[in-house]
């Protein structure tokens, strides 16, 4: 009962506070935004995150519980899903008995970064997969034998077409600097890419060109 009054009372306070009001804002954005992206962070996992972008230094596991108002133990336990995601290190200054908690990394450079990692892994497990699927099959003859191999044989040439993608973008596993990634691509690379981004989504000149034909405009 006392927690949920607290709560209110915060509720209440934000309510009339503009800054109050951003910040949860922030905290609510990033908590949805983070829990939808890695499987085992909760949006407690995506408060705390914005949290320590917010907080001036390192917050200990009870300043990160009296913020977001919430237990200890669901904080320790976002804690370690962030830790083990690459997200969030511990860090103990000298003299101190407790650890306190940091991103790895800027934000959101660091959960970009750490999202790419866990997709990449993803993939690479996925091709993994496949290699195992298609030996188990072997020379083996029929219907349903050369159905799955064709279906595991062109699911497999796609994962692989995106591990190279993976190998062409300079992400290493751990933190990164997106900016200094970009600025590191040569412009002509990178207009590439968004081109056949664009074309991918629909948006691309193609895409737009088809549009105005397909209404009766012309282009």
């Amino acid at each position: 009962m006392a927690k949920a009054a607290e709560n209110k009372a915060r509720a209440g306070e934000a309510a009339s506070d503009p800054v109050a009001q951003a910040r949860a804002t922030v905290l609510d954005g990033v908590g949805r935004e983070v829990a939808a992206s890695f499987p085992g962070i909760t949006r407690l996992g995506g408060q705390i995150v914005a949290a320590l972008y917010l907080a001036d230094g390192p917050l200990s596991m009870d300043a990160l519980g009296e913020e977001l108002g919430r237990s200890k133990s669901n904080v320790f336990a976002n804690l370690r899903a962030l830790e083990a995601a690459g997200i969030v290190e511990r860090r103990r200054a000298s003299g101190s008995r407790h650890d306190a908690f940091a991103l790895r990394g800027k934000y959101p450079d660091v959960v970009v970064g750490a999202y790419l990692s866990r997709l990449r892994r993803v993939v690479v497990d996925k091709v993994n997969l496949c290699t195992r699927a298609l030996d188990m099959l072997g020379d083996t003859r029929g219907a349903e034998a050369d159905a799955m191999r064709d279906k595991l044989t062109s699911l497999q040439r796609k994962y692989e077409r995106f591990a190279t993608v993976f190998e062409l973008v300079p992400i290493a596993d751990g933190p990164i600097d997106l900016e200094e990634v970009l600025d590191a691509l040569p412009e002509s690379a990178l207009g590439a890419v968004t081109a056949m981004a664009k074309r991918a989504l629909g948006l691309g000149p193609r895409a737009l060109d088809g549009k105005r034909v397909a209404s009766g405009r012309k282009p």
